[in-house]
């Protein structure tokens, strides 16, 4: 087991304990240590309210203050700390109409969501374990702290990130977990499609997402999921981990006639047009039957992005997705390919708009871009070097 950051962070815990507050690690890091597994973030949970840890550390930044959180920062690096609290009633199955401060660890983890991520360490590195949570991670079990009706019921989220874990850890949902998850999927409806869509990501990624997603197609999931609700899941297998943005592009492909706006899934311009670039590449897959159209597809869509849809082929023709013959299109061939391109864009011709007008006795006009398309593809077929006076001679002769 590493143990290398919560070293690093073990002066935060001993500060507030100095002030005789009860500190503690906690959650997924905690879990992650238990499982051996790699830690990247440390979340520390106290007694101490966030005025009382504004005061024992010297630089601190209130990130979450209402909620409890402040981020300390210590010698570069900051810690979310976050006061022991307890949670009134949930409103439309996703926020707490209040939050208050507890002085009890209990009390702070029985409200949180899995048994796994209920663990409290302290910095001696024993173990807090209230709820049995590292029984059940040796069992690969996910289980809820207490009623799994009542920690749905509070937030829905934790369906989908109950399924999140399954697919990143590989484990069994307990069946009471599972029944309740059934029961309550509905209640995502009300969930912001921002923080479903953080978790789906996760998810997708998982080495154990054909487990997963098969759940979610079981408790209809997408049909309460604005975009996912406009096609047929029923339809899709996904078996292998990939990037919500290739998933998304998988469908718009295979159900093109579905009626969605990628806009209602409140993603980012750069993963939009990545999901139409991919959709791009793949129905342009099946139409390349030559050389030259080879060199082109590889020239228009690039190397990278091209060899990262390839390593989807097995799914896209489970979903009966048209792929080119692997002698026509292969990891191989469009490397080499890419090798041995003359330019690797328009900025790269030895010739430009300016020099075709002054060539020909015609206003400038939609005909233009066009024509430089023409010597685009020329240049790339071989037909010719993009040399200046050859492609001057080509323009005299075919515009």
């Amino acid at each position: 087991m590493t143990n290398t950051l919560f070293e690093k962070a073990k002066p935060i815990l001993e500060s507030l304990q100095s002030h005789n507050f009860q500190a503690y690690f906690v959650g997924g890091s905690v879990r992650d240590y238990i499982m051996n597994k790699s830690i990247h973030d440390i979340d520390i949970t106290t007694s101490a309210t966030p005025d009382e840890i504004e005061s024992v550390f010297e630089k601190t930044i209130p990130i979450g203050r209402e909620h409890g959180t402040i981020n300390v920062v210590y010698q570069g690096d900051q810690y979310e700390v976050t006061t022991f609290r307890a949670e009134g009633e949930y409103i439309d199955h996703r926020r707490p109409n209040e939050v208050y401060f507890v002085r009890n660890l209990f009390e702070d983890v029985k409200r949180r969501d899995f048994t796994m991520n209920a663990i409290a360490m302290d910095m001696q590195y024993q173990i807090h374990d209230y709820f049995h949570g590292q029984q059940d991670i040796a069992d690969k079990i996910i289980r809820t702290v207490g009623d799994p009706s009542e920690r749905f019921n509070e937030d829905a989220l934790r369906i989908i990130r109950g399924l999140r874990f399954q697919s990143q850890l590989g484990f069994e949902l307990d069946i009471d977990t599972y029944n309740a998850m059934e029961q309550h999927i509905s209640d995502i409806c009300h969930l912001s499609i921002e923080r479903i869509v953080v978790e789906l990501k996760k998810l997708m990624l998982g080495n154990a997402i054909k487990q997963s997603f098969n759940n979610l197609r079981q408790f209809q999931a997408f049909s309460y999921m604005p975009f996912f609700k406009h096609f047929d899941l029923s339809k899709v297998t996904i078996e292998q981990p990939m990037p919500i943005t290739v998933f998304i592009a998988l469908l718009k492909v295979q159900q093109p006639d579905m009626t969605s706006n990628i806009s209602d899934l409140k993603m980012s311009n750069q993963e939009k047009k990545y999901i139409d670039k991919v959709v791009q590449i793949i129905e342009a897959i099946p139409k390349v039957q030559s050389k030259a159209q080879l060199k082109l597809f590889v020239y228009d869509y690039g190397k990278e992005d091209i060899l990262e849809v390839l390593s989807y082929a097995d799914t896209l023709k489970e979903n009966q997705i048209a792929i080119n013959s692997p002698f026509i299109i292969n990891s191989r061939a469009i490397v080499e390919m890419a090798q041995v391109l003359p330019i690797h864009s328009r900025k790269e011709m030895d010739i430009n708009g300016k020099d075709i007008l002054a060539l020909v006795d015609k206003p400038s006009g939609p005909w233009l871009k066009s024509t430089l398309r023409e010597i685009e593809c020329a240049i790339i077929t071989d037909e010719v070097n993009n040399y200046k006076p050859e492609l001057i001679k080509w323009v005299k002769t075919h515009v």
